[in-house]
């Protein structure tokens, strides 16, 4: 399962840095939370500033979830990994499953190729990918 593609405030064009998330329940029973925490964070992306915009995946057969996000630049990224509300997520669920992240920059966004390339590293994850973005 993929989320439609989530537009920031931040433009498409010009240079950006794509960064791939993938976290792996150890239960089931938190995989839920651990999504509805990202939908939670995924509200607030039009107004995160340097959010070019993100998916959200889920393979809940498989206890895993994550995102695929764009930001102007590494700055932008940092400053979303510091929020508050980030950082809640992060300790209520440390401990509990494995995290991978991967970041690469482009100098341009092109969604498919983006998806495609999130894709392959999340397959070396254990991922199914998905072709087409949305």
């Amino acid at each position: 399962m993929r989320t439609r593609w989530l537009a920031g405030p931040a433009p498409a064009s010009g240079p950006v840095l794509v960064s791939v998330t993938g976290f792996t329940c150890a239960r089931a029973r938190d995989l839920p939370g651990v999504f509805r925490a990202g939908t939670t964070l995924r509200r607030s992306w039009p107004e995160l500033p340097g959010a070019v915009g993100l998916w959200l995946w889920s393979v809940p057969l498989e206890r895993r979830c994550g995102s695929v996000s764009v930001w102007t630049d590494g700055a932008a990224l940092r400053g979303f990994v510091r929020l508050p509300a980030h950082v809640a997520i992060m300790r209520r669920y440390r401990g509990r499953g494995e995290i991978r992240t991967a970041s690469w920059e482009t100098d341009a966004f092109d969604p498919a190729a983006t998806w495609a390339r999130a894709g392959r590293f999340l397959a070396q994850a254990g991922v199914p990918s998905q072709t087409e973005p949305r």
